[in-house]
Protein backbone atom coordinates (compact mmCIF):
# COMPACT_ATOMS: atom_id res chain seq x y z
CA UNK A 1 0.00 0.00 0.00
CA UNK A 2 1.51 3.17 -1.03
CA UNK A 3 1.34 6.76 0.92
CA UNK A 4 -0.92 7.55 -2.12
CA UNK A 5 -3.48 4.92 -1.67
CA UNK A 6 -3.52 4.83 2.16
CA UNK A 7 -4.28 8.61 2.42
CA UNK A 8 -7.07 8.52 -0.46
CA UNK A 9 -8.26 5.71 2.13
CA UNK A 10 -8.02 7.75 5.16
CA UNK A 11 -10.03 10.98 3.17
CA UNK A 12 -12.50 7.96 2.55
CA UNK A 13 -12.86 7.08 6.20
CA UNK A 14 -13.28 10.76 7.36
CA UNK A 15 -15.63 11.39 4.94
CA UNK A 16 -17.86 8.35 5.23
CA UNK A 17 -17.89 8.83 9.22
CA UNK A 18 -19.26 12.03 8.34
CA UNK A 19 -22.17 11.32 6.17
CA UNK A 20 -23.50 8.77 8.72
CA UNK A 21 -23.48 10.74 11.32
CA UNK A 22 -25.55 13.15 8.70
CA UNK A 23 -27.69 10.24 8.06
CA UNK A 24 -27.76 9.21 12.08
CA UNK A 25 -28.69 12.74 13.08
CA UNK A 26 -31.86 12.73 10.68
CA UNK A 27 -34.25 11.25 12.81
CA UNK A 28 -36.45 10.01 10.47
CA UNK A 29 -33.93 7.40 9.61
CA UNK A 30 -35.89 6.22 6.37
CA UNK A 31 -36.28 9.98 4.78
CA UNK A 32 -32.41 9.93 5.72
CA UNK A 33 -31.49 6.78 3.90
CA UNK A 34 -34.00 8.25 0.86
CA UNK A 35 -32.26 11.21 0.47
CA UNK A 36 -28.55 9.67 0.88
CA UNK A 37 -29.80 7.05 -1.41
CA UNK A 38 -31.69 8.94 -4.30
CA UNK A 39 -28.83 12.01 -4.50
CA UNK A 40 -25.95 9.23 -4.62
CA UNK A 41 -28.35 7.86 -7.65
CA UNK A 42 -28.58 10.97 -8.81
CA UNK A 43 -24.81 11.85 -8.79
CA UNK A 44 -24.66 8.57 -10.08
CA UNK A 45 -27.03 9.50 -13.31
CA UNK A 46 -24.65 12.59 -13.90
CA UNK A 47 -21.61 10.79 -13.87
CA UNK A 48 -22.59 8.59 -16.01
CA UNK A 49 -22.97 10.78 -18.70
CA UNK A 50 -19.07 11.40 -18.75
CA UNK A 51 -17.49 8.64 -17.64
CA UNK A 52 -16.94 5.49 -19.56
CA UNK A 53 -19.47 2.49 -19.27
CA UNK A 54 -17.71 -0.52 -17.15
CA UNK A 55 -16.50 -4.07 -19.17
CA UNK A 56 -19.18 -6.37 -19.28
CA UNK A 57 -17.21 -8.79 -16.89
CA UNK A 58 -18.28 -6.47 -14.31
CA UNK A 59 -22.08 -6.15 -14.68
CA UNK A 60 -22.26 -9.24 -12.40
CA UNK A 61 -20.51 -7.63 -9.63
CA UNK A 62 -22.33 -4.69 -10.00
CA UNK A 63 -25.50 -5.94 -9.37
CA UNK A 64 -24.65 -7.89 -6.73
CA UNK A 65 -23.26 -5.17 -5.13
CA UNK A 66 -26.04 -3.27 -5.63
CA UNK A 67 -28.27 -5.87 -3.97
CA UNK A 68 -25.78 -6.02 -0.87
CA UNK A 69 -25.59 -2.32 -0.85
CA UNK A 70 -29.70 -2.10 -0.25
CA UNK A 71 -29.11 -4.46 2.30
CA UNK A 72 -26.73 -2.81 4.08
CA UNK A 73 -28.65 0.73 4.14
CA UNK A 74 -31.78 -1.30 5.61
CA UNK A 75 -29.61 -2.76 8.36
CA UNK A 76 -27.49 0.33 9.33
CA UNK A 77 -31.28 2.10 9.70
CA UNK A 78 -32.09 -0.68 11.59
CA UNK A 79 -29.38 -0.22 13.96
CA UNK A 80 -29.15 3.46 14.00
CA UNK A 81 -32.84 3.73 15.09
CA UNK A 82 -32.03 0.72 17.89
CA UNK A 83 -28.74 1.85 19.38
CA UNK A 84 -26.60 5.03 20.09
CA UNK A 85 -24.26 6.19 17.36
CA UNK A 86 -20.84 5.88 18.93
CA UNK A 87 -21.63 2.09 19.48
CA UNK A 88 -23.33 0.92 16.59
CA UNK A 89 -21.42 2.96 13.60
CA UNK A 90 -17.97 0.70 15.38
CA UNK A 91 -19.72 -2.41 15.93
CA UNK A 92 -21.04 -2.24 11.83
CA UNK A 93 -17.39 -1.03 10.80
CA UNK A 94 -15.16 -3.32 13.08
CA UNK A 95 -16.50 -6.72 11.55
CA UNK A 96 -15.74 -6.30 8.30
CA UNK A 97 -11.81 -6.54 8.11
CA UNK A 98 -11.82 -9.68 9.28
CA UNK A 99 -14.34 -11.27 7.16
CA UNK A 100 -12.84 -9.09 4.29
CA UNK A 101 -9.43 -10.76 4.64
CA UNK A 102 -10.97 -14.31 5.10
CA UNK A 103 -13.01 -13.69 2.01
CA UNK A 104 -10.33 -12.72 0.08
CA UNK A 105 -8.08 -15.13 1.27
CA UNK A 106 -10.59 -17.88 -0.19
CA UNK A 107 -12.18 -15.86 -3.24
CA UNK A 108 -9.53 -13.59 -4.75
CA UNK A 109 -6.45 -15.31 -3.65
CA UNK A 110 -5.11 -12.38 -2.10
CA UNK A 111 -3.34 -14.74 0.92
CA UNK A 112 -2.21 -12.14 4.09
CA UNK A 113 1.68 -12.32 5.21
CA UNK A 114 2.78 -12.32 8.62
CA UNK A 115 2.85 -8.44 9.24
CA UNK A 116 -0.48 -7.76 7.25
CA UNK A 117 -2.36 -10.18 9.60
CA UNK A 118 -0.42 -8.96 12.65
CA UNK A 119 -1.77 -5.14 11.46
CA UNK A 120 -4.97 -6.39 10.82
CA UNK A 121 -5.51 -8.37 13.32
CA UNK A 122 -4.35 -5.74 15.58
CA UNK A 123 -6.46 -2.74 14.20
CA UNK A 124 -9.65 -5.30 14.11
CA UNK A 125 -8.92 -5.61 18.08
CA UNK A 126 -8.66 -1.75 18.85
CA UNK A 127 -12.06 -1.46 16.46
CA UNK A 128 -14.08 -3.88 18.58
CA UNK A 129 -12.73 -2.29 21.69
CA UNK A 130 -13.82 1.21 20.86
CA UNK A 131 -17.19 -0.63 19.62
CA UNK A 132 -17.61 -3.03 22.71
CA UNK A 133 -16.81 -0.84 25.57
CA UNK A 134 -19.38 0.08 27.90
CA UNK A 135 -22.42 -1.01 25.90
CA UNK A 136 -25.62 -0.97 27.82
CA UNK A 137 -29.37 -1.73 27.13
CA UNK A 138 -32.16 -1.68 29.11
CA UNK A 139 -31.84 -3.09 32.81
CA UNK A 140 -28.19 -2.75 32.55
CA UNK A 141 -28.12 -5.42 29.56
CA UNK A 142 -26.85 -4.87 26.53
CA UNK A 143 -29.45 -3.87 23.35
CA UNK A 144 -28.90 -7.34 21.33
CA UNK A 145 -31.41 -6.48 18.59
CA UNK A 146 -28.94 -3.65 18.12
CA UNK A 147 -26.10 -5.23 17.98
CA UNK A 148 -27.23 -8.11 16.13
CA UNK A 149 -28.16 -5.56 13.48
CA UNK A 150 -25.10 -3.84 13.51
CA UNK A 151 -23.06 -7.37 13.15
CA UNK A 152 -25.59 -8.05 10.34
CA UNK A 153 -24.14 -4.43 8.94
CA UNK A 154 -20.90 -5.43 9.06
CA UNK A 155 -21.35 -8.75 7.39
CA UNK A 156 -22.87 -6.64 4.38
CA UNK A 157 -20.18 -4.37 4.68
CA UNK A 158 -17.53 -7.75 3.93
CA UNK A 159 -19.44 -8.59 1.12
CA UNK A 160 -19.75 -5.97 -0.93
CA UNK A 161 -16.24 -4.66 -0.36
CA UNK A 162 -14.45 -8.28 -1.73
CA UNK A 163 -17.83 -7.94 -4.41
CA UNK A 164 -16.61 -4.50 -5.59
CA UNK A 165 -12.53 -5.25 -5.15
CA UNK A 166 -13.43 -7.88 -8.12
CA UNK A 167 -15.76 -5.64 -9.99
CA UNK A 168 -13.93 -2.60 -10.33
CA UNK A 169 -11.06 -4.56 -11.39
CA UNK A 170 -13.18 -5.85 -13.71
CA UNK A 171 -14.61 -2.91 -15.21
CA UNK A 172 -11.86 -0.77 -16.51
CA UNK A 173 -12.94 2.21 -15.15
CA UNK A 174 -12.96 2.88 -11.59
CA UNK A 175 -15.42 6.03 -12.24
CA UNK A 176 -17.85 4.36 -14.59
CA UNK A 177 -18.11 1.36 -12.12
CA UNK A 178 -18.99 4.09 -8.99
CA UNK A 179 -21.52 6.32 -11.31
CA UNK A 180 -23.32 3.03 -12.43
CA UNK A 181 -23.31 1.27 -9.16
CA UNK A 182 -24.62 4.78 -7.51
CA UNK A 183 -27.33 5.18 -10.21
CA UNK A 184 -28.44 1.40 -9.72
CA UNK A 185 -28.37 1.03 -5.80
CA UNK A 186 -29.80 4.04 -4.99
CA UNK A 187 -33.23 3.60 -6.73
CA UNK A 188 -34.50 1.03 -4.17
CA UNK A 189 -35.10 3.23 -0.79
CA UNK A 190 -36.43 5.88 -2.70
CA UNK A 191 -38.89 3.79 -4.63
CA UNK A 192 -39.85 1.65 -1.10
CA UNK A 193 -40.18 5.04 0.75
CA UNK A 194 -42.78 6.86 -2.03
CA UNK A 195 -44.61 3.53 -1.67
CA UNK A 196 -44.88 3.88 1.75
CA UNK A 197 -45.38 7.83 2.18
CA UNK A 198 -47.06 8.87 -1.02
CA UNK A 199 -47.82 12.07 -1.38
CA UNK A 200 -46.82 13.60 2.01
CA UNK A 201 -43.18 12.79 1.01
CA UNK A 202 -41.97 15.62 -0.84
CA UNK A 203 -43.20 17.92 2.57
CA UNK A 204 -41.46 15.59 4.85
CA UNK A 205 -37.72 15.80 2.72
CA UNK A 206 -37.88 19.43 2.52
CA UNK A 207 -36.74 20.21 5.18
CA UNK A 208 -34.06 17.53 5.55
CA UNK A 209 -32.79 17.78 2.11
CA UNK A 210 -30.20 19.95 2.37
CA UNK A 211 -28.18 17.88 5.13
CA UNK A 212 -29.21 14.75 2.74
CA UNK A 213 -27.67 15.60 -0.49
CA UNK A 214 -24.11 16.71 1.27
CA UNK A 215 -24.74 13.23 3.00
CA UNK A 216 -24.94 11.66 -0.20
CA UNK A 217 -22.06 13.99 -1.89
CA UNK A 218 -19.99 12.55 1.34
CA UNK A 219 -20.81 9.14 0.70
CA UNK A 220 -20.05 9.02 -3.60
CA UNK A 221 -16.93 10.36 -2.67
CA UNK A 222 -15.82 7.47 -0.34
CA UNK A 223 -16.80 5.22 -1.60
CA UNK A 224 -15.22 6.03 -4.93
CA UNK A 225 -12.04 6.80 -3.22
CA UNK A 226 -11.96 3.24 -1.52
CA UNK A 227 -12.88 1.90 -5.16
CA UNK A 228 -10.21 3.56 -6.57
CA UNK A 229 -7.81 2.08 -3.42
CA UNK A 230 -9.11 -1.65 -4.21
CA UNK A 231 -7.30 -1.21 -7.83
CA UNK A 232 -3.87 -0.26 -6.37
CA UNK A 233 -4.04 -2.33 -3.20
CA UNK A 234 -5.03 -5.63 -1.76
CA UNK A 235 -8.42 -5.56 -0.78
CA UNK A 236 -8.16 -6.77 3.35
CA UNK A 237 -5.31 -3.85 4.28
CA UNK A 238 -7.59 -0.99 2.49
CA UNK A 239 -10.47 -2.91 4.63
CA UNK A 240 -8.72 -2.33 7.74
CA UNK A 241 -7.39 0.90 7.07
CA UNK A 242 -10.78 2.40 5.98
CA UNK A 243 -12.33 1.42 9.06
CA UNK A 244 -10.18 3.97 11.31
CA UNK A 245 -13.34 5.81 10.28
CA UNK A 246 -14.35 4.00 13.78
CA UNK A 247 -12.03 6.39 15.61
CA UNK A 248 -13.85 9.50 14.02
CA UNK A 249 -17.19 7.83 14.52
CA UNK A 250 -16.78 7.06 18.49
CA UNK A 251 -15.45 11.52 18.78
CA UNK A 252 -18.73 12.16 16.63
CA UNK A 253 -20.78 10.46 19.09
CA UNK A 254 -19.31 11.79 22.35
CA UNK A 255 -18.76 15.47 20.73
CA UNK A 256 -22.13 15.82 18.62
CA UNK A 257 -24.24 13.30 20.07
CA UNK A 258 -22.58 13.62 23.71
CA UNK A 259 -22.29 9.98 24.26
CA UNK A 260 -19.48 8.70 26.26
CA UNK A 261 -15.76 8.14 24.64
CA UNK A 262 -13.63 7.79 28.11
CA UNK A 263 -10.24 6.24 29.03
CA UNK A 264 -10.92 2.44 27.15
CA UNK A 265 -11.68 4.19 23.83
CA UNK A 266 -8.71 6.37 24.41
CA UNK A 267 -6.93 2.67 24.47
CA UNK A 268 -8.56 1.00 21.92
CA UNK A 269 -7.96 4.27 19.46
CA UNK A 270 -4.08 3.39 20.36
CA UNK A 271 -4.74 -0.34 19.04
CA UNK A 272 -6.39 0.80 16.16
CA UNK A 273 -3.55 3.28 15.66
CA UNK A 274 -0.38 0.80 15.81
CA UNK A 275 -2.71 -1.47 13.53
CA UNK A 276 -2.09 0.85 11.10
CA UNK A 277 0.90 1.75 11.28
CA UNK A 278 1.64 -2.14 10.35
CA UNK A 279 0.11 -2.35 7.82
CA UNK A 280 1.54 0.53 6.51
CA UNK A 281 4.86 -1.06 6.50
CA UNK A 282 4.08 -3.95 4.11
CA UNK A 283 5.82 -4.65 1.11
Amino acid sequence: MTPLVATAVLIAAVTHAGWNAIAHHIKDQLLSFTLISGGGALIGAVAACFVPLPAAAAWPYLILSAALHVGYMALLMRSFTLGDFGQMYPIARGTAPLVVTVLAALLVDELPDGLQLTGVAVACAGLMGLALWGIRGTGGRPPWPAILAALATGLAIAGYTVVDGVGVRASGTPLGYIAWLMLVQGLAIPAYTLHRRRTALAAQLRPHAARGLLGAALSVSAYALVLWAQTRAPLAPVAALRESSIIVGAAIGALLFKERFGAPRIAAAGLMVVGIGLMLHMG
